[in-house]
């Protein structure tokens, strides 16, 4: 059974242990895919760095495409004016180009006084981890991973924005919204906005988020395949056309059915051979227990040589849309046809 590594989030734990006791570096390198933490921290480091009311002449934004070695080095070399510091955020530096020496010469030696921070948000943040650059980014500054959030700091991460908005949400409520929208604090934070701004009652219910948020591709699926699973292939079928008025690529939703008729195969066995959601999570390499609980519940309404029949329908579907000019409507038309008749292949 392929177990799930978890990330590693030892320096994302220290920058908020440095930025929690005032004890901060002078060099950081923030990327990752949680932006909306990134950015949350950007201005929290701000806010305790520049404490003596002139911001606009002790804090730097560059961007890095166009940026030079030089220029940079005269934007950390500028003095702060009645601060003890200056910050100083470069976006998106191409570390790899020309002048790498010149690079580890500068940030070796950098003033007491500036915190630099490098932010990869279009650019990738990649490094050969071998050399020599990688390690004086290691022993002088700390590269901290914004990644997205575990279960627990998730729910109350999103309990404590609904009740910034007057409201309170269950621990269930908030994994079903997590479920339905996605985990990454950038798009929940404007679903919990709407959610809050509908909502009648202080308690925020299912319903509630029902009613206004914008599920993500998975979550519709999961409702394609609830259908199914009801014999409701009249609900299934009506799912279908959402997606496809909806304008969604043929190819995008046959890959998300398909991966959805994989892990309910899955589950099937897990239940045959007694296993639990936590066993599934690590299968499936599943980062929350709410998807894997939904596909347990539902893989009581399917048999093994169901999904089996569905995987082959779903891979024969996959071939003709790629070899061929068929319609993507009528091939998921006909797949979800040879799902509802369950004939042998």
């Amino acid at each position: 059974m392929a177990v799930t590594k978890k990330a590693d989030d030892s320096a994302y734990r220290q920058f908020r242990r440095e930025l929690e006791t005032g004890n901060l570096g002078n060099l950081y390198i923030f990327h990752g895919e949680e932006t909306y933490l990134r950015d949350h921290y950007l201005g929290e480091l701000k806010k305790r760095l520049l404490t003596g009311g002139l911001d606009d002449f002790n804090y730097h934004a560059l961007q890095g495409k166009d940026l030079s070695l030089r220029r940079l080095q005269e934007t950390v070399d500028a003095m702060p004016m009645m601060s003890e510091h200056t910050f100083v955020v470069v976006t998106d530096y191409d570390m790899d180009r020309g002048g790498k020496e010149e690079l580890l010469e500068f940030l070796s030696d950098l003033p007491e006084y500036v915190c630099l921070v490098f932010v990869y948000d279009v650019l990738e943040y990649k490094i050969d981890q071998r050399s020599k650059l990688a390690k004086l980014l290691k022993e002088k500054g700390l590269v901290v991973d914004f990644l997205r959030q575990d279960q627990n700091d998730l729910t109350g991460w999103i309990a404590r924005r609904f009740r910034a908005l007057g409201h309170e949400i269950g621990t269930e409520e908030a994994k079903y919204m997590i479920f339905l929208c996605g985990d990454l604090m950038t798009g929940l934070i404007s679903e919990i906005e709407k959610v809050g701004a509908y909502a009648k009652e202080k308690r925020v219910t299912r319903q509630d988020i029902d009613a206004v948020a914008t599920p993500q591709l998975d979550a519709v699926i999961f409702r394609l395949t609830d259908a199914v699973a009801e014999g409701n292939y009249d609900k299934a079928f009506s799912v279908l056309g959402d997606l496809l008025h909806l304008q969604e690529p043929p190819i995008r939703i046959l890959s998300v059915l398909g991966k959805q008729v994989r892990q309910l195969y899955a589950a099937c066995l897990a239940k045959k051979n007694g296993k639990g959601t936590t066993w599934l999570m690590e299968l499936l390499g599943m980062r929350y227990s709410f998807p894997a609980e939904k596909l347990m519940r539902s893989a009581r309404s399917f048999s093994i040589s169901w999904c089996r029949r569905a995987l082959i329908h779903c891979e024969k579907a996959d071939l003709l849309l790629k070899s061929t000019v068929a319609d993507g409507r009528e091939v998921l038309t006909d797949l979800l046809l040879d799902m509802a008749v369950g004939e042998e292949v």
